[in-house]
């Protein structure tokens, strides 16, 4: 099988070119941090050193005991004395394992406990970031940060943490042990072991080299199975006749992935012979000194104390490879700490104010008092923005795709915060209302609707969980929705898709409406509500729209004429700025660029249907500014 880039494998384990380059700075600093997550699990930490402490000793103890088998049992004749000696073996064999199914308990609810605690300190954390954060940053990363990478916390407190202390404390045990026995062959032992390590090495890095060519193969026969046996890839190699050439491109990347893996397992093979030898010098030379101490210098050593002389090198050739290769999971351990922390670090850009202000009520009055913002510094994206909407007035804001109008809206719920000015909410900067009030008086309806893989009634919970069945159904109503949810056989029971794909565009956005109309807010916005939707879903959607307008205060970024002609006020933006503002019938007679708008839009709705082929334009924005349904909003 071949063996993995980053993994390690028989023969050693090694960094790789990336992982060598990115490798962190290890830190006292950053080894706190580390351990600041241990520290209110240092009771059971303990508890699982003390069990492994146990546990080493009690494995290490039958191969002491063999040496008073074989002395005391086997060649005294004592049947007792034998049949004592291997009991005994077998209890402390069997304590052994019990003593390593506690210390795995343990070990494993410590980690799970960790990663429990890391989870909810990240997901937090990414609760707060503002808007700015997931516009901005990958989000299959963002993903990978919650999952992956604390998952993999895991294993470094199991295996890593873990091997550390159990192959050290193996080691001392071990070592003890033979200085007990006899000094002269303890060292003689110890001194070999080192040399054990040398072939491990070089038939590591030898495999490591192969394996490392043989993912870069896999990786280039993924990629041409990938291209080939896709529906469109093989349409493409047919028309154009090239099954041949594929074959061939194929075959030889299949021929030389073969040949790195017969040898990638004959380095392997290879190493097993010269570390079958390497394994066989120190019982040999052990052997040999043994012998010559008891044959010729009539040393009291006995048969036993050799054989466990032996076994317990034996024991020490594992734990001495694992500490020789713990660099490499240590710091593939500090590398996956530091990716969290680098998260963790991320400073929250959008936070309540230390005196934060939750008003009794709200009224709705909205005022944008010279605003500038930026996406990136040195970028501006709105240029001294000033307007005021009135409690219970409506403003309709037209303009070109990218002109700054959902940067506008996203202002006002402090999605972002202004770069310049300031935005009230009833006289108060936002920054200085509490985020959760100002929230729930902000209503959006946005272009893309999202809707959770759950039935209607979740979705509109959502919005307001002690809803009741009436409460709903009101807003559906009122939303233009309820017959379609009422005609459904589960009604308000009924899934409706991973991001309601077993709903209709129009039907999401009226769900969302809905949705909006339940929680209540004091300002509405209606952003693109209707945009890139059939004529008939449009209509149903304007209906539920209009009542609200007319009812509450509300921002519309608008593209149907209908809903500018009910707006109080019309705010024109372009590049970041407002050029024209007023009403409908004082901008057209203004003679500006609105009357050009409205002129050209007006010939057209004048124009029979289908005269020029096409349908009659209802979509003010999309005819006046030469944007495509579907275009993203400025």
């Amino acid at each position: 099988m071949t063996q993995g880039r980053g993994r390690g494998g028989i023969g050693g384990r090694f960094l790789t070119e990336e992982e060598k380059q990115q490798q962190p700075k290890v830190t006292k600093e950053l080894l706190a941090r580390v351990f600041s997550y241990l520290k209110p699990y240092w009771k059971h930490m303990l508890l699982v050193m003390v069990c492994i402490a146990a546990a080493s000793f009690c494995s290490l103890l039958p191969t002491i005991l063999t040496g008073k088998i074989i002395d005391e049992g086997l060649i005294k004749g004592d049947l007792r004395a034998l049949v004592t000696y291997i009991l005994l073996s077998l209890a402390v064999t069997f304590g052994s394992n019990l003593i390593g199914v506690a210390e795995s308990y343990i070990n494993t609810w410590i980690a799970q406990h960790i990663t429990y605690d890391m989870r909810n300190q990240m997901f937090s954390h990414l609760q707060k970031m503002s808007q700015r954060f997931f516009t901005t940053n990958n989000q299959g990363d963002i993903i990978t940060r919650m999952t992956s990478d604390i998952d993999g916390v895991q294993q470094v407190i199991t295996n890593t943490f873990t091997s550390i202390l159990s192959n050290t404390i193996t080691l001392i045990i071990a070592m003890t042990a033979m200085f007990r026995k006899n000094w002269i062959l303890a060292l003689i032992g110890i001194v070999i072991v080192p040399l054990f390590t040398l072939p491990t090495r070089r038939a590591g890095k030898t495999r490591w080299k192969y394996a490392n060519e043989s993912q870069a193969c896999n990786d280039e026969i993924n990629g041409i199975l990938n291209e080939t046996l896709s529906v469109s890839g093989q349409l493409l190699s047919k028309l154009f006749g090239k099954e041949k050439y594929e074959y061939d491109r194929y075959e030889q990347a299949n021929g030389r992935m073969i040949k790195l893996n017969i040898r990638e397992r004959m380095a392997g093979r290879w190493f097993f012979v010269i570390l079958s030898t390497f394994t066989s010098i120190g019982p040999m030379l052990i052997y040999l000194v043994g012998g010559l101490l008891m044959i010729r210098y009539h040393h009291n050593l006995t048969i036993g104390d050799i054989t466990v002389l032996v076994t317990l090198l034996g024991r020490m050739y594992m734990p001495v490879n694992s500490l020789l290769n713990i660099q490499v999971d240590w710091i593939r351990s500090m590398a996956l700490f530091t990716r969290i922390f680098d998260y963790f670090d991320i400073p929250v850009e959008i936070q309540n104010a230390p005196d934060a202000v939750t008003p009794e009520h709200a009224e709705g009055n909205v005022v944008f008092d010279h605003v500038s913002f930026g996406y990136e510094p040195g970028r501006t994206v709105l240029k001294d923005i000033s307007f005021t909407l009135n409690a219970g007035r409506s403003i309709a804001i037209v303009g070109p795709s990218g002109s700054g109008k959902s940067t506008i809206i996203n202002l006002i719920p402090r999605l972002y915060d202004v770069g310049e000015g300031r935005v009230t909410f009833d006289g108060t900067d936002v920054r200085k209302l509490d985020l959760e009030f100002l929230r729930a008086q902000v209503g959006v309806v946005s272009q893309e609707t999202y809707l959770f893989n759950g039935t209607i009634r979740d979705n509109l919970l959502y919005a307001r969980p002690d809803a009741t069945d009436a409460d709903m159904e009101e807003a559906l109503r009122k939303a233009n929705i309820w017959d379609f949810v009422q005609n459904q056989p589960e009604g308000l029971n009924a899934m409706v898709g991973n991001r309601g794909l077993k709903l209709s565009g129009g039907e999401k956005q009226r769900l969302s409406i809905a949705r909006v109309l339940l929680k209540d807010p004091t300002v509405f916005i209606f952003d693109e509500a209707t945009s890139a939707l059939d004529s008939i879903s449009e209509q149903k959607i304007q209906e539920a729209i209009d009542p609200i307008i007319r009812s509450h205060t509300s921002i519309l970024i608008a593209h149907r004429l209908s809903t500018i002609l009910a707006a109080d006020e019309i705010l024109v933006v372009k590049d970041g700025q407002i050029v024209e503002r007023g009403r409908h019938q004082e901008l057209v007679n203004a003679g500006g660029v609105y009357q050009e708008l409205y002129e050209t839009q007006f010939s057209k709705a004048l124009a029979p249907a289908g005269a020029q082929g096409d349908e009659p334009a209802g979509d003010l924005e999309q005819l006046l500014w030469g944007m495509q349904p579907g275009d993203e909003p400025g």
